[in-house]
């Protein structure tokens, strides 16, 4: 008998044993499924210049094959052609500028959506040598020229010119050339001129005119002056029936365009030879003198819905048709 329970109990063991060391059946049966994301191929659509400038690392990184999502990046020289590009579809995400997307935005019936600011204000004061200006109060009784009549450098110079008690008819001469390219000149024949120029024209002024400076910033003379809005002018859009469809890879872009317009900020050589490369700017040397001034930037979310409506406000208020006509509804916005 004894030994009949001694038997048992060995068995039992036994049993115990095997039991332990085998692995259950389906043990990842309920396992969420990892299977990676398909992202669709994208085509973005950049403009020459400061806008496009934060694009210039994605498109090189997309052209070696390095990008989460396929991109096909094309830059364009000319607003209109962006424009026309994401409005007949050819294009998924474009950077343009911010009062062309508002107008874009009313003109399609909200078809578009602004995804981030990428460009804060492009404008500089340049003076040439034996001038000096130190805040924009200083060009009272000044001879000024600048370029953009009828658009939004000068509604942005008629605010600040405002903002700082400066009458534009009495207390400053004005005259605006139909280029940027014609204020590089403009010393040949008025050497005490003060120029407000764009970038990278505002660089090349100083590159090619010795003892000529950047004296101001107009994107911090708006911040002196308006505090619930900042001088917002670049942008990047997509359309909506794209992101509909594809909202992991918008989402995706957003943190790869990003990280473009980091590397162009904290690697500006490499970032400078890019921009030749692709066309973005004409030569690298401009482009790495003009890249601390271009005001580069990655701003999204409600910072970017009330800091950008603040500014299209101003625009609307000096022209209603530089916005399209009428303010953008708030799912003009991309809040997520």
């Amino acid at each position: 008998m004894k030994k009949i329970i001694s038997f048992l109990l060995a068995s039992l063991i036994l049993l115990s044993f095997c039991a332990c060391g085998s692995k259950p059946e389906n043990v990842n049966s309920s396992a969420p499924d990892t299977a990676p994301v398909e992202y669709k191929e994208t085509n973005v659509y950049v403009l020459s210049g400061p806008t496009g400038i934060g694009a210039a690392n994605l498109k090189d990184k997309a052209d070696k094959g390095e990008t989460a999502v396929k991109y096909n990046v094309t830059v364009v020289a000319q607003p209109d052609e962006a424009v026309a590009k994401i409005s007949n579809g050819e294009a998924d995400i474009a950077a343009i500028a911010t009062n062309l997307a508002a107008k874009l935005y009313n003109k399609t019936n909200g078809a578009i959506t602004l995804l981030a600011v990428n460009t804060l204000g492009v404008l500089n004061v340049v003076t040439p040598a034996g001038v000096e200006v130190k805040s924009f109060a200083d060009l009272k009784g000044k001879k000024v020229y600048a370029t953009g009549q009828g658009s939004n450098p000068e509604y942005i110079i008629n605010y600040l010119l405002e903002k700082n008690g400066i009458d534009r008819q009495k207390d400053i001469t004005l005259e605006y050339k139909a280029e940027g390219t014609e204020l590089l000149s403009v010393w040949a024949t008025d050497k005490d001129a003060v120029i407000i120029a764009p970038q990278p024209v505002a660089t090349s002024l100083t590159v090619q005119n010795e003892g000529a400076a950047i004296a101001i910033d107009l994107t911090e003379e708006w911040e002196k002056v308006s505090k619930d809005s900042a001088l917002m002018m670049g942008c990047v859009v997509v359309r909506n029936e794209f992101l509909k469809e594809n909202a992991a890879t918008v989402e995706k872009f957003m943190e790869e365009y990003e990280a473009s317009v980091n590397a162009a900020n904290s690697d500006i050589e490499t970032t400078s030879a890019l921009c030749e490369t692709y066309g973005i700017v004409a030569k690298a040397a401009i482009a790495k003198k003009a890249i601390p001034d271009c005001n580069l930037c990655f701003v999204k979310g409600s910072e970017m819905k009330t800091k950008l409506a603040g500014y299209l406000s101003v625009l609307f208020e000096a022209d209603k048709t530089s916005v399209g006509g009428k303010l953008p509804a708030d799912d003009f916005y991309y809040e997520k």
